[in-house]
């Protein structure tokens, strides 16, 4: 598609202003994760890729439009552009509610989709309430879940809650294996839903030998609002003589939950096989993806791949452009 053919075009100067607008929109943006994100976009709007995950599907050359309400996240940059691919892809307008932490990456990319096909001028509606909508996808936390689900739950919807993602180890992973794990637990300082926010050890010796692998991610200090979540949660462990192991710059706790705070990471040993997937088959519907050591893993990504989803890897799993074209 031409939008990542822009987007790998992008002079120096139009990139670094865009970063810098961005960045100062929301601190939790550095320049290395926009173009992360980026990244990501070309490679999902690659002309082969998307043929591929489009031929599946049976879509009308001139479907019955409908109006669809998307209300984005902003955890990470630019995270709602699926949702508003899919719904164009479909026929739809979509009418957008954008979060206030991703304002400027998601307004140039409409501006810029719209530069290369003008059609789409009429198909993107930026509002701030998103009432009497034909149907809804919504993006937040369980609390706004529930509110969602309040207002939009009588329409067609998709209604997302909070997820996670975990990693499993299996005893066999090298320094090397654990570097790349780190990429999955610090990209975007593990705000993300497929970020690893939890490690399934066989042996509890795995977590030193993980964390004495990635000293050299302790670069993320540098930034102050990691830093904030990394001295917080800290004092809180240490004023309730909580167990923990510390290097520096990640906190790493044993724990049976799932989604652990920024600046810390979750582990739990496990017995064998068996045990481990019937706990993760238990909490599926709060796991995004797992990673493991090249895929080993049933369905899984390996190591370093959390962050790289294919344009058919649909949040919580659910298939918006199926659900966008039965509304036709």
């Amino acid at each position: 598609m031409a939008l990542g053919k822009r987007i790998q075009q992008l002079a120096d100067y139009e990139l670094d202003e865009l970063i810098a607008r961005a960045e100062n929109n929301n601190s939790w943006f550095t320049p290395d994760h926009i173009k992360l994100a980026l990244h990501g976009l070309v490679r999902m709007l690659d002309e082969e890729e998307l043929r591929n995950w489009l031929e599946k599907y049976e879509i009308q050359d001139e479907p019955k439009s409908k109006k669809v309400g998307v209300m984005m996240a902003g955890n990470i940059p630019a995270v709602g552009f699926h949702d508003l691919m899919v719904v164009l892809l479909t026929g739809h307008e979509a009418h957008v509610k954008l979060s206030s932490s991703d304002q400027v990456l998601m307004k140039w990319l409409v501006k810029e989709l719209i530069a290369l096909a003008p059609d789409f001028q009429k198909k993107v509606v930026f509002e701030d309430m998103l009432k009497g909508k034909d149907a809804y996808i919504a993006t937040g936390s369980d609390n706004s879940a529930r509110y969602f689900d309040y207002y939009f739950g009588k329409y067609p919807s998709v209604i997302r809650k909070n997820r996670t993602s975990v990693a499993v180890l299996d005893g066999t992973e090298t320094e090397e294996d654990y570097r790349e794990l780190a990429k999955d637990v610090f990209q975007y300082f593990g705000l993300g839903c497929r970020n690893i926010s939890k490690i399934f050890l066989t042996d509890e010796g795995q977590i030193q030998q993980f964390l004495k692998a990635i000293e050299g991610y302790h670069f993320v200090m540098s930034h102050h609002k990691y830093l904030n979540n990394y001295d917080y949660n800290k004092s809180i462990y240490l004023v309730n003589g909580e167990p923990h192991l510390d290097n520096g710059f990640l906190l790493c706790r044993q724990s049976e939950e799932l989604v652990s705070p920024v600046a810390v990471l979750y582990y739990e040993v496990y017995k064998d096989r068996k045990e481990l997937e019937v706990k993760l088959d238990a909490q599926s519907e709060k796991i995004q993806c797992i990673v493991s050591k090249a895929g080993w893993y049933p369905s899984s990504f390996g190591f370093g791949q959390a962050q790289q989803p294919g344009v058919g890897d649909y949040a919580d799993h659910v298939d918006t452009v199926a659900f966008l074209l039965e509304l036709t």
